[in-house]
């Protein structure tokens, strides 16, 4: 489904990928380790089409990731970041936002399928009236899966998305996420609720080697 072939990336003096592979199947789930500054998020930036490889090529479902390709690979991709910086207005209205963009307007959800996107990461039908200022950091994050889930995609890019959970909280996701049989996931994250999961592969982004 994924693939970095013989990926070379060198940031200023510092060589981040050298030669470097990677492949990803569908429907797996796979945790990312390493030491800040090891190149994790720079994996997701690749495949997004963030950044360029200096050497190497980067493939999507059979087809090279490149500027005439990447808009519609993205829509196959929810990419959730740790750093969740949202609008200033209601919640509801944001919602609506979100579902109102061209190539999201067909995926309008029910009523009922939010708020019941919204339970599974423990988060009621009372936050449509709030303002989003005023909603906690963890409640951010929720807010920003649940919006993730509601838009169908197949492959999901975490990245440190439980940094503000509770414990409860943190199994409350990683439980949705590697239970859903038919989503890729693929995570960074230091909790070890991720990398305990009987389900999950865990790949050393440092060290270039999976972890058995």
């Amino acid at each position: 489904m994924l693939e970095f072939k013989n990926i070379d990336l060198k940031f200023k003096d510092k060589i981040i990928f050298s030669n470097f592979n990677f492949k990803v199947s569908s429907n797996e789930k796979i945790v990312l380790i390493g030491k800040s500054g090891c190149g994790k998020s720079t994996l997701f930036e690749l495949a997004l089409g963030f950044k360029q490889p200096d050497k190497g090529k980067i493939i999507f479902y059979g087809e090279p990731v490149t500027s005439n390709s990447i808009w519609k690979i993205r829509k196959k991709i929810a990419y959730v970041d740790q750093r969740v910086s949202l609008p200033n207005q209601k919640v509801s209205h944001f919602i609506d936002f979100v579902f109102s963009l061209k190539h999201n307007s067909c995926l309008k959800p029910k009523n009922t399928e939010i708020i019941h996107c919204l339970r599974l990461f423990e988060l009621n039908e009372d936050i449509f009236q709030k303002q989003i200022d005023d909603l906690s950091g963890g409640e951010k994050q929720r807010l920003t899966l649940a919006i993730a889930v509601l838009l169908k995609r197949k492959i999901f890019f975490l990245d440190e998305v439980t940094s503000s959970l509770d414990v409860k909280l943190k199994q409350k996701v990683v439980e949705y996420f590697f239970n859903t049989q038919d989503i890729t996931v693929i995570s960074i994250s230091h909790d070890i609720e991720w990398q305990k999961h009987l389900k999950a592969k865990i790949f050393d982004v440092e060290k270039k080697e999976w972890i058995l």
